[in-house]
């Protein structure tokens, strides 16, 4: 019966992880009002680079759109739709094994790292792990259809391989263009050493028909000004000296990765005739390498949050494991007291990352000794560097207001976002109201009910050299020297290079009213999110 049921057991570990955030709560997320704010506004039907522009194609946020339509826009739908998510990752990434023939106990293994090294701690939505997640979709089925015995199935598994390699393009250029030179490297190697190279079509015919499908409606748009490959305003931030640079200096776990591979594959490698007979091994260590690759890269073209990349871990471990298996006969992977070892294992290697949430939990409920052990000094208390200005997570709260029910943030904020709605220029308005909203506190629209900026000028969001550049930014202070807005909401960040526009700051300090500040939703709570009024007796 356990032989039996050991292969589905990772399909279930799949779905409870992914589904345990479900029942919790959540400090307010850092960027998150992104993610919000292209979901609402493609949930309510508006078209990108027509009613808005981005930097990067719109696929990350359609997901989280349909949640959106299903449940409603709050901040926690972002939740449930990265369940979903993680979900979809999970299924990719075993799907990806089992075409490589490991075994159920290896499966097993192999999902728990993935699991709790890459899916676990991704609560939110963020367009640097979709589109890793759709290029492993993509992977799944790329490998299904060069696997696959009956040709109509495989050329069905291509197409939609293809499908997907640009769809992970659309969700981000770098990740989605690494997916494709590695699928390109994998196909190209199977068609060489198959001697098939009409395999090559239904992959392209699939990559072409999806981005002709998706493109074709955006003509006469501004998506060649908006989408960023290297044009200006836009700035590349791809660096081969940064990558070998980061390669060099850190990057430990890829070389300690790639030196045990070396060690394993050598005498394989070695004997090319015979290796180059068994194509899924050839592809196998391929796939390997172009993810540790990839990993590499990524570090540096997507280096927030600094754990983007860490997708490699699963994908080497489970690799060496499986080459170990092939080398250890007498280590059976399918035996169950192998399977749970291996899994205390995983899970010991990597509790930091459901330690620290656990001991969120526990900060919130357990009681406080401030005061009684003043004099005593360990690893918490060796120095007097307190930074006043911070909130403990412990002390956070929630709002009442529209979008944000489940979700705490500090007090400051909260108390913040009350006397908004008090002020006279919202709270005595009965026509729509002019609020520009330069802040991460983007649900708040679903009750300011203010005129939504759109157009093909107007940014999805208002990071300074990302989503918006000179003229935008023009756009807005024009604006404000004539006054047009009744409220503006800025988010002052001193210790960030521009992220919202410190020149659109400057003007509303000459043109407009400071009446109010309070703390940003972040932790160090050193930004501040302020609100300007029009002046009753503007200078002219």
């Amino acid at each position: 019966m356990k032989q039996r049921l050991l292969p589905y057991f990772d399909i279930l570990l799949i779905v409870l992880f992914a589904i345990i955030p479900l029942w919790s709560t959540f400090p307010y997320r850092v960027n998150i009002f992104l993610s919000w704010e292209g979901a609402y506004r493609l949930s309510e039907g508006q078209t990108a680079f027509q009613d808005f522009g981005l930097p990067m194609g719109y696929m990350y946020w359609v997901v989280p759109a349909a949640f959106f339509k299903l449940f409603g826009p709050g901040l926690l739908t972002l939740v449930k739709a990265q369940a979903f998510i993680n979900i979809l990752a999970g299924l990719a990434f075993r799907s990806i094994l089992k075409s490589f023939d490991l075994p159920a106990g290896l499966r097993f293994v192999s999902v728990l790292l993935f699991c709790i090294s890459y899916s676990f701690f991704n609560f939110w939505p963020w367009y640097n792990h979709t589109v890793i997640v759709y290029q492993l979709v993509a992977f799944a089925f790329l490998f299904k259809g060069l696997f696959a015995t009956r040709p109509r199935l495989q050329q069905v598994w291509l197409l939609l391989a293809g499908a997907m390699l640009f769809v992970s393009f659309f969700t981000k250029q770098d990740g989605g263009g690494l997916a494709i030179l590695i699928a390109l490297v994998l196909t190209l190697s199977y068609s060489v050493l198959q001697r098939r190279l009409q395999i090559w079509l239904p992959l392209l015919g699939g990559f072409a028909i999806t981005a002709v499908a998706i493109l074709w409606p955006l003509r006469g748009t501004e998506f060649s000004y908006w989408f960023n490959h290297g044009q200006p305003p836009h700035n590349s931030r791809l660096s081969a000296f940064d990558i070998v640079d980061e390669f060099f200096v850190a990057s430990q776990w890829i070389k300690v990765y790639l030196l045990l591979i070396a060690l394993l594959m050598a005498q394989q490698v070695a004997n090319w005739r015979s290796f180059r007979q068994q194509p899924k091994a050839v592809l196998h260590l391929l796939l390997t390498l172009g993810i540790l690759a990839e990993a590499s890269i990524f570090q540096v073209t997507s280096y927030t949050p600094p754990d983007n990349n860490i997708f490699f871990h699963s994908f080497a471990v489970s690799y060496l494991l499986y080459q170990l298996s092939q080398r250890l006969p007498d280590i059976q992977f399918s035996r169950p007291r192998v399977v749970v070892f291996c899994s205390l294992g995983i899970l010991l290697w990597w509790s930091g990352n459901y330690w620290k949430y656990a001991n969120r939990i526990i900060d919130r409920i357990r009681p406080k000794t401030e005061g009684i052990a003043a004099a005593a000094v360990g690893k918490n208390t060796y120095t007097n560097k307190v930074d006043t200005l911070d909130v403990p997570m412990s002390k956070w709260t929630f709002s009442k207001r529209k979008g944000f029910e489940g979700i705490y943030m500090p007090p400051s904020t909260v108390a913040g976002i009350e006397r908004l709605f008090e002020m006279p220029a919202i709270a005595n308005s009965a026509a729509p109201r002019k609020v520009l909203n330069l802040t991460e506190l983007t649900p708040l629209r679903l009750e300011l009910q203010n005129e939504m900026e759109k157009g093909p000028q107007t940014p999805l969001w208002h990071h300074r050299g990302v989503a918006m550049f000179d003229r935008e930014t023009k756009q807005y202070t024009d604006k404000i020297s004539k006054q047009y807005y009744d409220v503006v909401l800025f988010e002052y960040m001193p210790e960030l290079n521009n992220f919202f526009p410190f020149e659109i700051r400057d003007s509303l300090l000459v043109h407009y009213q400071l009446v109010d500040s309070f703390h940003a939703p972040r932790r160090p709570t050193h930004e501040w999110i302020e609100v300007f009024a029009r002046k009753t007796n503007p200078a002219r």
